[in-house]
């Protein structure tokens, strides 16, 4: 390992005090932040960069123009799963590893996603909206659409680490669930679960829970037509990448009355625009990227990205690679 230290590029949206504390057991660092959060500044703070830990928001890229701006990049550690902001194919190419933190935020996701169905379910917002402001709605619920989640049947959109978590929780209440993705599992690998086409799946989903990537393949995969297709009544609780389900065409399908309402995790545009139309239904739980941050959950996240650069610094095999290279990071220039 050579003496000087390693060049990190933090572009996670996070104070720089933070930073330095995750990896402060690699002292061979030296960690830079952009001057500032735009794409200008990435390419002209990358050009050092040795590591970059990228930005779990989205906002800050690194496609095929960083890569090639990047003459030392050799490690690309990504605090989150999805990997839509970073252009894989250029970073394979220029022989860069590419780790990620799969699995990790699975319990905490899951979780989330059966809450916010509760929540949906039963108004359990709108009922304490009401209550702190002197009402007392009961028999309205009822009226409102108030249901047991127990005895519906779920479609569940993804099977990785999450979808089959969400799967074995909703199985778990009593609710009839079903899946689909791309590449179906076996049996023993989806015991609770029926896997059925996607358009079947949506025809008997009373309640669907969207945990895809995105992929160009799921881009705009769930629009207004699909939604249509959904029974009415139905619930809609969106942990996946933005860019997959159409909210516009979720919001009039709730405001219309054809669907019961909907919980929402991730935004194209985050934080959500104070003009965004979302806001304006009660039957919408809004949620800011917040289904995978317990205390458990990023715990295990970060204790993994220090552990992975700490790795790559001495020459040791890093964890979760995803573009098939060799997981020994060395360095370039």
């Amino acid at each position: 390992m050579s003496a000087d230290p390693w060049i990190l590029l933090s572009l996670a949206p996070a104070p720089a005090d933070r930073v330095r504390g995750w990896f402060a057991a690699t002292p061979e660092l030296d960690i830079r932040f952009p001057e500032e959060r735009t794409a200008e500044a990435v390419r002209a703070a990358i050009a050092d960069a040795e590591i970059v830990l990228s930005d779990w928001s989205g906002a800050l890229r690194v496609d095929a123009a960083e890569v090639a701006a990047a003459p030392r990049l050799a490690f690309l550690m990504s605090p989150a799963v999805g990997l839509d902001s970073v252009d894989l194919d250029a970073l394979t190419a220029a022989g860069v590893v590419v780790a990620n933190t799969a699995g990790l935020n699975a319990p905490s996701v899951a979780e989330w996603c059966l809450g916010a169905a509760f929540a949906v379910a039963r108004s359990l917002v709108w009922v304490d909206r009401r209550v702190r402001e002197g009402d007392w709605p009961q028999l309205e619920l009822p009226e409102r659409g108030a249901t047991e989640l127990a005895g519906l049947r779920v479609g569940v959109l993804g099977f990785g680490a999450v979808g089959s978590r969400v799967a074995r929780l909703f199985a778990a209440i009593g609710c009839d669930v079903a899946y689909w993705t791309r590449h179906p599992r076996s049996s023993d690998e989806a015991p609770v679960a029926t896997w059925l086409p996607l358009d079947e799946l949506l025809e008997r989903s009373d309640v669907l829970v969207d945990n895809l990537a995105l992929a160009p393949e799921t881009r705009g995969l769930i629009d207004a037509s699909r939604l249509a297709a959904l029974p009415r009544g139905a619930i809609v609780v969106d942990a996946g990448r933005a860019g997959i389900l159409d909210h516009v065409a979720l919001l009039a399908a709730i405001e219309t009355g054809a669907l019961r309402g909907a919980a929402i995790d991730v935004f194209e545009h985050e934080p959500l625009p104070a003009d965004s139309p979302l806001r304006r239904s009660e039957r919408i739980l809004l949620s800011s990227h917040a289904a995978a941050t317990t205390s458990q959950s990023i715990g295990r996240i970060f204790s993994r990205v220090a552990a992975n650069v700490r790795r790559a610094v001495g020459g040791e095999p890093v964890e979760g690679v995803v573009n098939g290279l060799d997981p020994i990071v060395r360095r370039r220039g």
